[in-house]
């Protein structure tokens, strides 16, 4: 029976018009599975199903998501990444080819990272999540504080330029948590598989998104994040100068710090479209 699968341009390149024929007429989809993104089952005959294909260097994995929860796209992940995926699939595959007959895959249980990132003096990035109530209501948030000040690519100089370069892509000046910040298209937050994968930018010359932040391993969020990431189909990604916020054990701790930055003029934010194309 044919299927309700939405099969991108990108995807159909990758693995390609033989093997999306098969899957849009029934061939090698399954009909119920685990929705890629917020883990909940879905049924591709009876609604839409994006196709999602994760790309590692030698090995690619295919898996499916509601379309409501993500749309069919391609997306760049480690080998380590992919093959931890791979391991965790409990049903048959085929090895030697790019894609497994039956999907999705599980990533193993990831522990929260600090990733390094390409900027002047190798300065790490530490991301952490967690709820923040605006307006009477919970938001998912991301909280973006380097380790190291943050030069200006080029520059010899020695001052903290982190939240500068920011602004100059569109994030705002934040003085008090008292209303959602302006959606910052372009920019996005990859949730897949149920966890956190990227911050991604856009392209100076167009293009697919590229990413501004990546796990080395896909982070862990929890349900309530997940949930109210999916609701809102949004994320406010919070960042702070180093050493303004730190790690807090608690979301009262984190959202004490927030607020202490904010009105010490050393926060900006925006709101990310979740998973945007």
């Amino acid at each position: 029976m044919p299927r309700m699968l939405d099969v991108s341009d990108a995807v159909r390149a990758e693995i390609g018009d033989e093997e999306a024929d098969r899957l849009l007429a029934g061939q090698n989809a399954p009909g119920s599975y685990d929705c890629t993104s917020c883990r909940t089952p879905g049924d591709s005959e009876l609604e839409r199903t994006s196709t999602v294909l994760f790309v590692g260097d030698e090995t690619a994995v295919l898996a499916f998501a509601h379309a409501t929860c993500l749309p069919s796209q391609v997306v760049q992940v480690t080998e380590d990444q992919l093959r931890g995926a791979v391991r965790s699939i409990h049903s048959d595959t085929n090895p030697s080819g790019r894609v497994p007959e039956q999907a999705p895959p599980q990533w193993s249980t990831a522990q929260q990272a600090a990733p390094q990132m390409a900027v002047p003096e190798q300065a790490v990035l530490g991301v952490t999540s967690g709820l923040v109530l605006i307006t009477g209501e919970l938001h998912p948030a991301l909280v973006v504080e380097p380790t190291a000040p943050i030069v200006r690519p080029g520059s010899l100089g020695t001052g903290d330029e982190f939240l500068p370069l920011l602004v100059e892509q569109g994030y705002v000046p934040v003085t008090a948590l008292a209303a959602v910040p302006p959606v910052l298209h372009g920019w996005s937050v990859l949730l897949a598989m149920g966890q956190l994968h990227a911050v991604l930018q856009p392209q100076a010359g167009g293009g697919q998104p590229v990413a501004w932040w990546q796990a080395h391993q896909p982070l862990q969020v929890t349900d309530g994040w997940r949930a109210a990431a999916n609701k809102h189909q949004q994320v406010i990604m919070f960042a702070a100068p180093v050493g303004s916020i730190g790690r807090q054990p608690r979301e009262d701790l984190l959202r004490d710090a927030l607020d202490k930055a904010a009105a010490s003029g050393r926060l900006v934010a925006a709101t990310l479209p979740l998973a945007g194309t």
